[in-house]
Formats: C-alpha cells, structure tokens, sequence
C-alpha cells in the first residue's frame, strides 16, 4: 500500500468498526434494518458506555463524597475521574469549572437563577437569537419576569442564520448576558459563536453557550473560545440519560450563590445558618446521578480517542450527502439552508404533516424526529406548524441516506 493511501486511511473514520460497537444499531423495525437518524433528540450508546455504566452496579454502587468504606471511594474516585474527563474533553483549565447538571436545560437555568438573577435590575437585558431552543428561551423569560430585565431577540433571516449585523445592534449598554446556541437543533445551522463572543466581549458583556448540539460533532475548547459558560447533555454524546455539564469560569462560579440547597453544597449547617461549599461542588446538591457521570466521562474518552476531526469530516459527508439527495426530489423542501451546517437537516413535503411523513418513515425502518423541535418560534419564521428532522451521528453510513432517500418518496408518492 502506498504512503498517500495509508495517510488517507488514517484521516478517515472507520465506521463499519464504529458500528459493531453499538448493538441497538443491528436491530429491524418493521422488518426492516434500523436506520437511526434521531440523534439530535438522543444519540445510541457505545458497547463501552454500557459497560462502564454496568460495572458501577456490578462492582462498586454507592454514593460519592460521604462513605469511608471501599465502595464509596471507588465511586467517589470514579465519579471525580469523570470530571477530569469533561475538563480533558472541553479543555477546561480547572476540574473545578465542571459542574455536573442534569443536561442542558438544568444548566442554563442554574446560570439564569444563580448568575443573572442576583445580577439584573429593572431596564437590565438579556440577549439571546431567534433560533434558540425553548431551554434557552423561557428561563431567561422567567428571570426577566422576577427582575424586571427584558429579554432581547436578535433575528435570523430565512436561511436561517443569524443576522449578525442586527445582533451587534442589539448589543447595548443595558445588556448583562448573551445566551446563544452553537448549532441549531432545528435548522443544523452553525452559528459563528467565535465572533458573537468577541463582540459580547469588547463590551464587556459574558456569553453562555448552548452547545448541545456541538459537543457530539466538534472540537470544543473552552479556552479557545473565550466562552464564559457552555452546557451540554450527555444523551446527545453516547452517554446516559440525565446527565449533563455546565462549564463555567471558575472566577464566576466562586461569585454565585448555590441554586438548590441540601447534601454535598455545603460546608456546615445550623439552624442559625449555613456556610456553603467550594465550586463546583456548591451546584451539585443531594445525590448526584454517579453512574450517569461515569457513563459520561467513558463516552466523552472514547468519542475523544476516535478523533474529533474525523468525525467532523465524515459526519459533514454524510450530511452534504443528505443535502444533496433532498434537493433533487419534487415536492421536498428544505427548512433553513444555512451555509454552515451540521448535525442536521429540516424539511418539509408538499401535502403532508411532518408526523404523517415520519409515521411512513417508521414504517421503512427510518428513526427521524418530526414535530416543533422545541423550537417553535423557528416554525412560525419559516412558516410552518412542524418539520421533519434528520439528524446524523457518526455511525451513519451512505446506505442509510439511501434508505432515508427513499421513504421520502414513498411519503411524496403516497400523500402527493
């Protein structure tokens, strides 16, 4: 084999390997083989997730931070390691800015209840875009309720980018935060955050990131990004359910009160007071989902071992690939076609309901999502009730846009 075919081969991913590493992926639906394409709503988990995770109930279940005996330590120990493993993954400067949440939303609301809130006064604004997820929507609506401050939209136009000269107009003397999603989970597009943060920034003005959607499909440096806060899930990354991290500046942490009180927060406790921990344990009240965490940090080792920038490229393929296929089929619309794309396409067909056309790709053996998407102020710029959504993980394969390919039509054909 020649030096040029052995580089190329190094710089792909293999993902018919990748593949038998997740069981749920060699299963039929219908009596067709499964083609899973619902991986922005919650991706599969890996063999080694699954085992991880096993091993904690095997072996060593117990609560962390409180136990003396061995069981307790080996889950302390595990669950600690979990955190290096997100602060190595992020590239965090500081296991202590990783704060372990139930997922996204749960960690955005504790930066609107524990950063924002305390923070804002009557007049104050918070800045977020009009293709935000509902999770990074009605928590700012609520503090803006509790403190008078106003909740400010920066429009997208109907690509579905943001209008970036609108945002920068937006940013005023009033603004106290900028929350914003990286990639939409309804549109796929990838927002330029490096340019919103610098922006934000020069005004002196902190910026969160949603990043759920990025983290499964990137190279994510919070250092290199400047980001003052990014949440994500696990779900969305091959790990388990209920998990998820709130980076956040260590600084900034150590200056917000705790959001929910209880074990762990604190330091001591009496009925005349209470003194409250060290970040980030001062964010992490009552018993932490332990083996949620350790799946967490096996997912996030393993996804890291295969190399981000393979998957970046080969899950882009897949999705140009999908673009491309959607476009030549009639009475197919594409919903939002941003020139930066990942993860994710949305679409429309002529005559059908989204959960019509996705009730017929069930039937083919096709997992997508159709609805709102958590996103309804995206629906009604587009002007539509609901979308169909297909979304890719890096198991995804060139047969399987085949078989998407066709249950499209079949849906066409059969509400045309």
């Amino acid at each position: 084999m020649s030096r040029i075919l052995e580089q190329a081969r190094e710089t792909e991913l293999d993902v018919q390997s990748i593949r038998e590493q997740f069981p749920s992926l060699h299963q039929t639906v219908r009596g067709k083989p499964l083609v899973y394409l619902d991986n922005a709503a919650s991706s599969q988990r890996p063999k080694v997730v699954a085992d991880a995770v096993a091993r904690y109930y095997a072996e060593y279940a117990s609560n962390v931070h409180r136990g003396v005996h061995a069981l307790a330590e080996r889950a302390t120990l595990a669950y600690e390691n979990a955190r290096e493993q997100v602060q190595r993954f992020l590239n965090a400067s500081d296991a202590r800015e990783i704060v372990f949440t139930r997922g996204t939303t749960e960690a955005i609301n504790l930066v609107a209840r524990s950063f924002a809130q305390p923070r804002l006064k009557p007049g104050d604004e918070i800045l977020v875009s009009a293709m935000e997820h509902h999770s990074n929507i009605v928590p700012w609506q609520l503090v803006c309720e509790a403190t008078g401050a106003t909740l400010v939209v920066a429009p997208m136009d109907d690509r579905g980018e943001i209008q970036m000269d609108e945002l920068e107009k937006r940013l005023s003397p009033k603004t106290r935060l900028v929350s914003v999603v990286w990639i939409s989970n309804a549109l796929g597009t990838v927002n330029p955050v490096e340019e919103i943060i610098r922006l934000a920034h020069d005004r002196g003005v902190p910026v969160l990131l949603d990043a759920a959607q990025a983290v499964p499909h990137r190279l994510v440096d919070v250092q290199a990004l400047g980001c003052d806060f990014l949440a994500f899930s696990g779900h969305k990354a091959y790990a388990p359910g209920g998990i998820g991290v709130l980076y956040g500046r260590l600084d900034l942490l150590e200056s917000m009160p705790p959001w929910q009180g209880g074990g762990d927060m604190i330091l001591s406790v009496s009925f005349a007071g209470s003194t409250y921990n060290h970040p980030p344990h001062r964010f992490e009240a009552g018993t932490p989902n332990v083996e949620g965490t350790i799946g967490l940090g096996a997912a996030l080792t393993w996804l890291r071992g295969l190399g981000l920038e393979k998957v970046e490229r080969h899950e882009q393929q897949v999705l140009d690939l999908a673009v491309a296929r959607l476009r030549e089929i009639s009475g197919v619309r594409l919903v939002g076609d941003a020139r930066h794309r990942a993860g994710a396409i949305s679409f429309a067909i002529d005559g059908a309901h989204a959960h019509d056309v996705g009730t017929v790709l069930d039937s083919e053996g096709v997992a997508v999502r159709a609805g709102h998407h958590c996103a309804q102020p995206v629906m009604a710029h587009f002007g539509v009730p609901a979308t169909v959504r297909a979304s890719f993980a890096l198991y995804n394969t060139e047969s399987e846009i085949d078989a998407l390919e066709r249950g499209i039509v079949k849906a066409r054909d059969l509400f045309s």
